[in-house]
């Protein structure tokens, strides 16, 4: 079974716009935030959802309600909302809420890289994480491997849903560090992945849910 997936980087909070890390905990959605939702909400207002999901965090649930608002005005079935921690932000323990240079620099720094650019640059990817738990205190901070099995938790979720079926549209909303991961992952060479997709940007996956989940997915766009 094939399902398309539409997963929308939340609205912007005031922890996005004070460039703080931002992942188990949570903060407001701005003005612009909200903005953000509505926007994405009309760009999918054309889809017939037939599940949607998000994280336990407000400023998720609170992009889907408005998305599945706008969606519900159109015409279309709401679908039930799920949410649950399986879809949240990576876990950045104890640099949850700090500047994100300094918590880069202080993950990094130890291994000779300065932010987190240069961190994917020379260790890849799976180092942010890894190097971040490491510099964490209490290593609060999920490593590469905690990162993906709660993911693919959040996948699994969406497969069991025993009312989807073939070629359904899915509402997902998502965050930004996850949507690059994902990027990662399994985009090609022609991906931007320089930085985050921007709060209310909608990247498109199709998921195989026959497939290991190495295999299981394909993104269609990104970050758009």
């Amino acid at each position: 079974m094939i399902l398309h997936l539409h997963l929308v980087r939340h609205g912007q909070t005031t922890f996005n716009r004070y460039n703080r890390l931002q992942g188990w905990c949570n903060a407001p959605l701005t003005e612009s935030g909200l903005a953000d939702a509505d926007k994405a909400g009309h760009r999918l207002s054309g889809y017939d959802f037939a599940a949607a999901y998000c994280s336990d965090t407000s400023r998720a649930q609170i992009t889907a309600a408005r998305i599945l608002d706008i969606n519900e005005a159109a015409g279309h079935a709401r679908p039930e909302l799920v949410s649950d921690m399986h879809f949240r932000e990576q876990c950045y323990g104890y640099f949850e809420g700090q500047d994100m240079s300094l918590a880069w620099t202080a993950a990094g720094g130890p291994h000779g890289a300065r932010n987190y650019n240069e961190i994917v640059e020379k260790f890849g990817l799976a180092a942010t994480r890894d190097f971040l738990k490491e510099a964490d205190p209490f290593h609060d901070a999920e490593s590469d491997e905690e990162y993906w099995t709660r993911v693919e938790g959040a996948f699994a979720l969406i497969a069991s849903n025993p009312d989807l079926r073939d070629g359904d549209d899915v509402l997902q909303i998502s965050h930004g560090n996850t949507l690059l991961s994902l990027g990662h992952r399994f985009g090609g060479s022609d991906l931007d992945l320089s930085e985050r997709p921007k709060n209310g940007s909608v990247t498109d996956i199709d998921f195989d849910t026959s497939k290991p989940f190495a295999e299981a997915i394909t993104i269609v766009s990104y970050g758009k």
